[in-house]
């Protein structure tokens, strides 16, 4: 076995924070806070993410619907799916999400959050975006929210990565965007993503590689230690990142020895609760988040994956793909939110469901501010796969909170009820939702580290504000 595959088999965090890592870099380790620790009502984050841009019309902000018919006006429709009921009176969700429904009275929808008008619309740019609070381009390496988490918090459970990355592949088109924000950056490497994109496969990742026994496994864990040690990080980069490079070995290497590995393994889940959950890779990805929540994971983000084109990306076929991916997501989540609840865990597990941007039928970016057309739309529909929702829509998007003292029952900001349906009351930023689920974690707003003479803050220039009214 190569050197390189070893170590993609050994460590996925050490590799997916090695490319993060930047020498020269100056590393402050002490925290420069005004503030004392607040306290905190969450634990655990799960992140369960839309990738490709999830239309709010179609989802949890449903509009009037409009059924197809040959020579429909793309104008007259605002939403591809008629509404449907939840447990919360007054609150309707689109059609194919009703086992979601049924558990949103143990959680707020967020339906004014608007995505930044960052030019010409990119999925990848727009996600570094939101995960890490920060619009690149940036000099320096920006680390993911659950980077910080990580980092601010530490372990729940010592053997457990406190990051934990689950449904991503990274050797799809634009991976090399995706891996920039799947970073710690700064922080080091052992508060990077542990990397598992398949959770079918997820024992995988804690087990040697196919055909080594331990004791080759042992021998070859130090040549890594040696190499690191030995490497030209050593000599040019920060004693900081080198000594986290090898601590993050060391943790996946405790990880691996321990009983704790089993949490990965899902042949261990009853087969009942495996059926609800299997509805595909990211089902399943929901099943490992709760195992390993149980197990002790600190941060766990589970993604629908973005490969262009697919998933929530709707540039054709909108209605149809949209029916595919509610099916996917609609009864492992509500499952999820049930089992934790089920447990006591959801009270202390700070659950989020988010996507990048939203989407609409007619409106490209945000009304008023003209950006680059990437899906064509004609004003009059002589087919089915032109019914849906294909351009990108930054103007009004919806996010779900559940747990970790959110409110429940709650319904938090609103959209036009007419096109373009933008934000009109409460517009929510992505600083006041990473600061929302710091405030949640405990972590001061004032949280910051001096990196190479410039204060870096979990959100920029320590401005983001929480929303006290999303929680109880």
């Amino acid at each position: 076995m190569k050197r390189r595959e070893f170590l993609k088999k050994t460590s996925a965090a050490t590799l997916a924070a090695m490319g993060a890592t930047i020498p020269g870099t100056s590393f402050l380790s002490s925290c420069k806070r005004a503030g004392k620790q607040m306290e905190s009502t969450a634990d655990t984050v799960i992140l369960l993410w839309m990738a490709g841009g999830m239309a709010h019309t179609e989802t949890f902000d449903p509009k009037a619907y409009t059924p197809y018919e040959p020579g429909l006006e793309s104008n007259r429709v605002l939403s591809t799916f008629p509404q449907s009921p939840t447990v919360v009176d007054d609150l309707f969700f689109s059609e194919g999400l009703e086992a979601i429904g049924s558990v949103m009275d143990r959680g707020t929808v967020i339906r004014s959050y608007r995505a930044a008008d960052l030019g010409h619309i990119l999925h990848t740019r727009h996600q570094y975006h939101w995960h890490t609070c920060y619009e690149p381009p940036q000099t320096i390496q920006m680390p993911h929210l659950g980077a910080w988490i990580a980092h601010e918090r530490g372990p729940v459970n010592p053997v457990i990565p406190p990051f934990i990355s689950i449904g991503q592949r990274f050797d799809v088109g634009e991976g090399e965007e995706l891996k920039a924000y799947h970073s710690a950056g700064f922080l080091g490497s052992e508060y990077g993503p542990f990397l598992i994109p398949d959770p079918s496969s997820g024992l995988e990742s804690v087990r040697p590689p196919v055909g080594m026994n331990i004791n080759r496994f042992e021998k070859r864990h130090q040549l890594y230690r040696d190499l690191v040690e030995q490497s030209t990080l050593g000599k040019h980069g920060s004693a900081y990142h080198k000594e986290s490079m090898v601590r993050a070995m060391e943790k996946s290497y405790a990880l691996l020895k321990s009983p704790e590995s089993e949490a990965f393994n899902l042949e261990k889940e009853p087969e009942e609760s495996y059926r609800e959950y299997d509805t595909g890779r990211f089902g399943l990805g929901c099943l490992l988040a709760k195992r390993l929540t149980e197990a002790g994971a600190r941060f766990i983000s589970v993604s629908t994956e973005y490969v262009p084109f697919m998933g929530w990306d709707t540039h054709e076929n909108g209605h149809s793909r949209t029916v595919k991916m509610k099916q996917q997501i609609n009864r492992p989540i509500a499952q999820l939110i049930r089992d934790l609840d089920k447990t006591g865990r959801l009270d202390r597990t700070l659950v989020i469901l988010a996507s990048e941007f939203s989407r609409d039928m007619m409106v490209e970016g945000r009304p008023g501010k003209t950006v680059k057309e990437q899906a064509r739309q004609p004003e009059v529909m002589q087919k089915k796969s032109q019914y849906g929702m294909h351009k990108h829509f930054t103007d009004g998007c919806s996010i779900l909170m559940f747990g970790g003292g959110i409110k429940k029952g709650n319904v938090y900001g609103k959209t036009a009820d007419e096109r373009p349906c933008s934000t009109v009351e409460k517009p929510v930023r992505i600083d006041n939702i990473h600061q929302t689920v710091y405030q949640a974690l405990g972590i001061p707003a004032d949280t910051h580290y001096v990196i190479e003479g410039r204060p870096v803050y979990t959100t920029p220039d320590g401005e983001g504000k929480a929303i006290p009214e999303l929680f109880a």
